[in-house]
């Protein structure tokens, strides 16, 4: 038989028959977090669909890329999957002067699988209602006003940022340990305003502590129906949300990258996942895999764009 032919074949076998073990789906952030709770909704209907166990591994440090090089250097045999995200896949590229991996060159990605949205809060003090009128007060007020994220780097950091470029603002960051301490500062008017994720933020305010000025989505949150959006407010077309996906390591084959991806799609179909994602603030959003490359290219390109811009300095 030809190589070419047996090669085939054989490629043919282990799509067909994947998986025949329990497949590992590493996710770069701690337990109990956003992202490894959508891990595990995925995951448990993953494991009922395929007869085999598939088990969350939390690899959490350096802003996700810890995780994302153990997954890069794995079998590319199927049976690692990686949680990829805004953070490793897009942003990293240009944040950190050296890398332990090339998300271009070392992952294949499979889908999208969904959104989460930031949001512009201030507190209830400062004298602007809309987005219309923050930027106007921080234009009256140039260097003046100062704004909480996490740590540098983060996506709420760059959606700042990239608003504050838009916009042509001059806002000061203050970097907290983490976006609930940037968020309690808030509350307390110790700092006027902050980006937040949506689901961090929503009982806040819900509960009038913060008032929110926009979503930073390019559509309004269900929870918050009220919220406009910036690109509907002010800066047409501004989108800024944190995303979630499903990789593989370059060289998985093709056939199983087409399996993982139909039955993803499947299980982000389930009304029940619907749900879920929905109470956890998820816009469930699977893509093709040629959709995905795409859309993680045009997201690197540009946040390197926004850190150049910004002059955030490399790690």
């Amino acid at each position: 038989m030809a190589p070419i032919v047996l090669l085939a074949l054989l490629t043919h076998v282990t799509a067909a028959d994947y998986p025949a073990k329990p497949v590992r789906y590493i996710v770069p952030f701690p337990a109990a977090g956003s992202p490894d709770i959508i891990a595990r909704q995925i995951t448990e209907r993953l494991s009922k669909l395929w007869g085999q166990q598939v088990v969350v591994d939390n690899r959490a440090g350096a802003g996700g890329t810890m995780g994302a090089a153990i997954a890069a250097k794995a079998p590319a045999d199927g049976y690692t999957l990686f949680q990829c995200n805004i953070a490793s896949s897009a942003i990293a590229e240009s944040l950190y002067a050296k890398m332990p991996y090339d998300h271009q060159r070392d992952f294949a990605p499979i889908s999208l699988i969904g959104k989460t949205p930031n949001v512009l809060v201030v507190h209830p003090s400062l004298p602007a209602q809309t987005t219309k009128e923050f930027i106007a007060h921080a234009k009256a007020n140039p260097g003046k006003l100062s704004y909480g994220t996490s740590a540098a780097g983060s996506s709420q950091q760059l959606a700042m940022e990239y608003f504050k470029l838009a916009a042509k603002i001059d806002v000061v960051q203050i970097a907290y340990k983490g976006a609930p301490q940037a968020l309690t500062d808030v509350i307390g008017g110790q700092i006027p305003v902050s980006v937040q994720s949506a689901p961090g933020v929503l009982t806040a305010i819900q509960s009038a502590r913060v008032r929110a000025l926009a979503m930073m989505s390019l559509t309004r949150l269900p929870q918050l129906p009220a919220v406009p959006t910036v690109h509907e407010s002010a800066l047409p077309g501004f989108d800024s949300s944190s995303w979630y996906g499903l990789c593989a390591p370059t060289g998985t084959p093709s056939p199983i990258l087409d399996k993982v991806h139909a039955d993803l799609t499947a299980v982000l179909r389930m009304p029940e996942i619907q749900q879920r994602f929905k109470d956890l603030i998820v816009e469930v959003a699977p893509t093709s895999r040629d959709a995905f490359a795409h859309f993680i290219r045009a997201e690197t390109a540009r946040w390197a764009r926004v850190i150049k811009e910004a002059g955030i300095a490399q790690q």
